[in-house]
């Protein structure tokens, strides 16, 4: 149970400045404290959250093991062996079930399912944890699934319409606090969908990015005014697939020779293009979407 703050010299850190320091949001602090007592901070005599060093060292235990796929109702019991995190052995999580209840889902067109299950891992785990073990995973099956498969396309368009909505609600409050830099964030024309994209929105909105979204591919000759309005400090591109050869040898590094902010791709494509973009002024993030943003980060603050 949460305690009163004593007088104490320690520094104590507001429930804002932890999720800054940790990247996991307030909503996900507060479950993980009312549903799990994974963490116990103080409180002031008016009730506000008050973390202490050793709480943010906590939180930072806590991530290692989910990063792990260990599921966050078994995560307490763990905090308490001795050993460290990193050379304890992983335990089995429950990402394989949620992965499979999305899949039904979206098979079933249950949208009310979904939803229940998209809130769940928001409110439990961090963003970049959803994306990595549950979202990517279950994209990437479906899109392998939908090749040639009748009702295919009925699948894809409720699933991007779902994510659509729940990501546009979050990306319009996120960008209106936004400190970072602006993301200009489309799809490359050959995909079939945006689902790249908008899961690539969501994890670099949560790490602070204002995100300017397109809603269907735009056509090259229009992203230097998008530039010169949007001022942003990357364009990022993504897809589900390889894309035409022309596209990826001839206009995509014509493109990036004449824009003065970097020219980045992101998901499939990147990995299966990677060899032919090695000597082209695209910067080339991968399909992995937390770690295409880890390698976007520096390119940024160079720019």
């Amino acid at each position: 149970m949460s305690h009163t703050a004593p007088p104490t010299e320690s520094p104590l850190y507001p429930i804002r400045e932890v999720s800054r320091l940790t990247g996991v949001n307030s909503v996900t602090l507060r479950a993980w404290e009312r549903r799990y007592g994974l963490i116990e901070p103080r409180r002031t005599p008016k009730g506000h959250r008050l973390y202490a060093r050793e709480d943010i060292e906590r939180v930072e235990r806590i991530l290692q093991w989910l990063n792990r796929g260990v599921p966050v109702s078994q995560v307490k019991d763990l905090l308490t062996q001795p050993e460290p995190a990193e050379t304890a052995p992983p335990a089995a999580g429950d990402w394989t079930s949620q992965r499979r209840q999305m899949l039904g889902a979206v098979d079933a067109l249950d949208m009310d399912h979904l939803d229940g299950l998209y809130q769940q891992s928001l409110a439990l785990y961090p963003v970049g944890t959803c994306i990595s073990e549950l979202w990517q995973p279950v994209v990437q099956e479906l899109e392998e699934r939908w090749e040639g498969q009748l009702g295919a396309a009925l699948q894809r368009r409720s699933l991007e319409s779902f994510l659509r909505t729940r990501i546009g609600i979050r990306l319009f409050h996120a960008n209106r606090t936004a400190r970072g830099s602006t993301l200009l964030l489309d799809t490359l024309p050959d995909d079939d969908g945006s689902l790249w994209t908008l899961m690539l929105a969501l994890a670099a909105s949560e790490r602070g990015y204002r995100i300017a979204l397109m809603d269907a591919p735009l056509p090259f000759t229009d992203l230097p005014l998008a530039l010169e309005r949007l001022r942003p400090g990357a364009v990022v591109l993504c897809s589900g697939k390889a894309e035409r050869s022309d596209v990826v040898r001839r206009l995509l590094p014509r493109l990036a020779e004449q824009l003065d902010t970097p020219l980045a791709l992101c998901g499939p494509v990147a990995r299966i293009r990677a060899a032919e973009l090695a000597d082209s002024q695209i910067e080339v993030l991968g399909d992995d979407i937390p770690m295409a943003l880890d390698r976007l980060r520096p390119l940024i603050r160079q720019h």
